[in-house]
């Protein structure tokens, strides 16, 4: 399984961004996505997560305090996908960015750790300036 993160770059303050999070060999069926993002000397930190069914339930979204109202998490299941949209970034939003992958549907994505996340992506920098 084979999760590729794109769209990081460089933008200035206010500006926006759309991460890609790309799955192979995963069954989508049922699965948890997760957005982390690690700053600079900062411990990794959950951001957004979603959750969908085999029978098209889809679980609560869920974000993390520092990007509610900012980002907003998506899934299209067609094209085995999450997205980040990201706007109104700040530079304090500066960090490398993951998406992690667990094969499960979990209602409340929030409250999935680190650890139970079996997939992750190599990360994609987002960089904020002011």
């Amino acid at each position: 399984v084979q999760l590729v993160e794109s769209g990081g770059g460089l933008v200035q303050a206010g500006g926006s961004l759309r991460l890609s999070c790309a799955t192979s060999d995963l069954t989508f069926d049922d699965h948890t996505i997760h957005w982390f993002r690690q700053a600079p000397g900062k411990e990794r930190e959950g951001i957004a997560c979603i959750s969908s069914s085999s029978d098209g339930s889809d679980g609560h979204t869920h974000y993390g305090d520092s990007v509610k109202g900012r980002f907003t998490i998506s899934n299209d299941n067609a094209l085995n996908t999450v997205y980040l949209q990201m706007n109104s970034l700040k530079p304090e939003d500066t960090a490398v960015y993951y998406c992690a992958a667990a094969n499960v549907f979990t209602y409340f994505c929030g409250s999935r750790l680190e650890y139970e996340y079996d997939y992750w992506g190599q990360g994609t920098q987002v960089t904020v300036s002011s």
